[in-house]
Formats: C-alpha cells, structure tokens, sequence
C-alpha cells in the first residue's frame, strides 16, 4: 500500500538524525526492568477499533487477547493489567502518534506497525532490537520463530536484527485463465520457468486466440504501488537483486534495465494493454477482463483470489475460478538467478507488532507479544475469514480447503522478499512506476532506466547512495 509521510513526521524524524546517537547511548533499555514483577499493567495500541477501522483486529484484542492473557497470568501467580489503546486513523496520522510516542518515551508498551516503516523507525531511534530489549535467551527461545519462515521474519526486522514479530502477510504469484491456454496449446498445469518462457507463452495466445490479451503486467503510475509491488520489484528480485541492500538502492543497473527490457517486450511486443496502464480505473479494468476471459495472464496477490475472482462474494466474480483459474510461481530471469539463488521468487507485505524500548515492563510485554503470536491466538484472530497468517501451523489448518492459499503458504511465503522500510521508499516507488510508464509509452528502456538514476539521487541525497553499472 502506498503511503506518504506527513510533513509533521517529516520533521520529527530529522530531528531524531540528530539525536539518535543519545537515544541510543545514555538510556539503554534495562532488559530485566521489573522482570519478576507480580503486579503490572501494559497497554497494546493498534489503527484498529471496534465497529470502524480493522474493526476485527480491535474485537481480537478486546475480547480474545486480553482476557485470556490475564487468566494466563493469573495461573502462574501474577496479577495483569490489560489495556487497549484503539485508533481509527488514516494511516499516516496513526504513524505520526507512533513516532511521536516513541519519541518522546511515552505510549503504549505493544505497537502495530507496518513492517515498512522498521528501517525509518530503527533509523531514528525509536525502536530496538527485541533481543536489545528483553535479552538474546528471551527472544531466540521463543518456539513461534520455527513457524514463521525466515523471509517472513525478514517483514519485521532491519539489517539482521528482529525489531518485532510479524502478525500476517501476503504473496503474489502469476494467475492464469486455464481454458484460453488450453486454447493456445498451452498445458492447463502451466508453470514458466523464465522470463523467455512467460513471453513465448503470450506469444502463443496472441496467435492463437484472437480478442483476447495475453498478458497483464501492472506499469505506470496510474495503478500506484500495485505497478511496483505486482510488477517490478517481484522481476528486480527475479534477476538476483533487492530495490535496496547494502546501503545502495539499484539505480541505472543491468537489473533495473533487465526489468524494464521485459515490459518494452510486453507492451512494446504486442502482448499487453498499453493504453490500460495508463487508464485512473486500469486495474479494476484488468480484474474486471480477466474474469470476462479477455486477459490470459495476470500478475497478482493472494487477495485476487479472496476478494477479487472470488465466486460468490468477489468483486470480478468468477463462478468456475476453482476450475478455470491457474496459479503459478514468478520464475527468476532464467533458473537459479533469482535472489539467494532461487529460481522462483515473489513479493509480500503484512504489518506486526514492537515493543515500546520504554516500557516499564519489558518482559511482560514479550511475553504478551508471544501470546498473541501464539497458535490458538493467531487461529482466533483469523476467525472465518481465513487468510495467510504468519505462522505455518495455524496455515497448514485453517487453508487446507483454499488451495490457492495453501500453495502461497507453502510455496511462496519460504522464497518471498519484502519492500525496504526507509521513508524514501514510497518516492522510490513512484520514481519506478514513471520509469515503466516511460517504457510503456515508447521510450527505450536504457533512456528511462537514466531517467531513473537522476531522480533517485534527488530522492535518496546523492549518488553515493545507489548501485550503477
């Protein structure tokens, strides 16, 4: 999802480049602070709250979470005090109140958080490292880490180090219409294993099953975020490198024009819908085509399959999805040169939950995070309406009967990457949705990969910063 800082955060978090060094030098975080405390309580702030936003999320806390941690508590001999701080806020305003309370060493002891925001708020000094907090033995100990994959982890965490634990996420996967491949000569079981292998297969379409567009790869900057999150970033990680890793962004690189060299093939080549990407309403307009049997291939996330093609309730209602829609994993650029040397790889997102470094009750509040980070807890938050959740236990259950999500869950979430959490990532995105737009409208994918570089040195303070070549 695409956010923006508000000028007020802006400045708040400038200021704490300069003062970052003493927040984290003269008040490190005690982690044994009232460890054997037999009285406490602690407060869990979430942009959630009953009967408006993530209402669901808010009735969890409420009336599943905290109850049943006090009774917890009570049967080892402590007395717990549970309080929910609920916010109905946009975004943005919700992450201002966190910055400011973190700041400032006031707030709630638990925050939801948006994993992209970690980098910026771990850059700043607001949060720590959960083992910083509460000790190596206390966090590592935890048996939930064996059920959250090591990728999904890497949602919550910041240069190697865990800063929280990850309360959901989500994947994306190339979907298919399985009667117009068949149509193609195509196999109805179709799994690419290259980038080669996706274009020769819209190529097949187009010459063979005249109306019909073979393939949607989101571009431009009229689709937003869905443009980077379902399109570029899933093909950059595809050729072996991340949007930012070892203090670099890639900038004007062999990856970056790699990726853009696939969208001129696509749009450039006849394959895809030029004039779609450029359209306000493009990608409702492509959801709407697919399920109409006049788009053959689409790159998506899991939530296509719940909330758009779903038969009865969807958006784009598909009545023979079940039947009709294929899915498959985003091959690497060709076998074995994807990131961590993989040969299929994807993208994902999801928000978790830190600890405030100031809480007077560390401990405490890392055995509450566990809490909520537990099977049966994760289970009840799901309730049913079943989704990927962050642990592999309470997925192997409660998606057994959606296989779709079974296959992200246990296909996808092990090889899957995450966007950057730094505040200059949301115009980095929008620097990387112009430059496809650039290449969709008829410039070569060398000019706009340059037009890119000079963009991101204003974006991210100089071309130190990022990776060319």
């Amino acid at each position: 999802m695409h956010r923006r800082i508000l000028p007020a955060l802006a400045a708040v978090l400038l200021a704490a480049t300069a003062t970052s060094a003493c927040l984290g030098s003269d008040d490190e975080p005690d982690t044994t602070r009232n460890a054997d405390a037999k009285e406490f309580t602690l407060t869990i702030a979430a942009n959630a709250i009953a009967g408006g936003k993530n209402a669901a999320g808010a009735e969890w806390i409420e009336n599943w979470v905290i109850p049943r941690f006090v009774e917890d508590q009570k049967a080892k001999g402590r007395t717990a005090k549970v309080e929910f701080q609920p916010s109905g806020a946009s975004d943005e305003d919700y992450k201002s109140k966190v910055a400011l309370d973190l700041k400032t060493g006031s707030g709630a002891d638990i925050y939801s958080l948006d994993g992209i925001w970690v980098g910026e708020f771990a850059d700043a000094g607001y949060i720590k490292p959960l083992e910083d907090l509460v000790g190596a033995d206390a966090v590592n100990g935890w048996d939930g880490w064996n059920q959250i994959p090591k990728p999904v982890q890497g949602n919550m965490s910041y240069k190697d180090k865990r800063y929280g634990v990850p309360e959901g996420t989500d994947g994306r996967v190339i979907y298919y219409n399985r009667s117009l491949l068949a149509r193609a000569g195509l196999p109805r079981d179709w799994q690419p294993k290259s980038w080669d292998e996706i274009v020769t297969a819209a190529q097949t379409i187009r010459s063979s099953v005249p109306g019909v567009t073979p393939i949607q790869l989101n571009a431009g900057t009229a689709m937003g975020e869905a443009t980077t999150m379902q399109g570029v970033l899933p093909l950059l990680v595809g050729t072996g490198q991340q949007i930012w890793a070892e203090g670099k962004w890639q900038g004007n690189t062999a990856a970056v024009r790699d990726v853009l060299g696939l969208y001129q093939r696509v749009y450039g080549g006849g394959l895809g819908d030029p004039v779609l990407q450029q359209d306000a309403k493009g990608r409702d307009k492509s959801f709407q085509a697919f399920a109409e049997g006049k788009i053959a291939i689409l790159l998506e996330g899991d939530y296509f399959w719940r909330s758009v093609v779903e038969p009865n309730k969807g958006i784009a209602k598909m009545a023979d999805r079940d039947q009709n829609v294929g899915y498959a994993l985003i091959p690497a650029v060709r076998a074995g040169a994807g990131v961590r040397g993989q040969d299929y790889v994807s993208m994902s997102g999801g928000a978790g939950r830190v600890l405030n470094p100031s809480s007077d009750y560390p401990r405490q509040a890392w055995e509450l995070l566990q809490f909520m980070n537990s099977k049966e807890a994760t289970a009840a938050q799901v309730g049913g309406a079943p989704r990927l959740t962050q642990r592999q236990d309470v997925n192997d259950e409660i998606l057994k009967n959606d296989p779709l999500l079974t296959f992200i869950a246990q296909k996808v979430l092990p090889l899957t990457s995450f966007r950057p959490g730094f505040a200059e990532y949301p115009r980095v995105s929008q620097a990387l949705q112009q430059a496809t737009l650039s290449v969709v409208t008829g410039t070569a994918p060398t000019a706009a990969a340059a037009e890119y570089q000079k963009k991101l040195e204003t974006i991210v303070g100089g071309a130190d910063k990022i990776a060319t070549g």
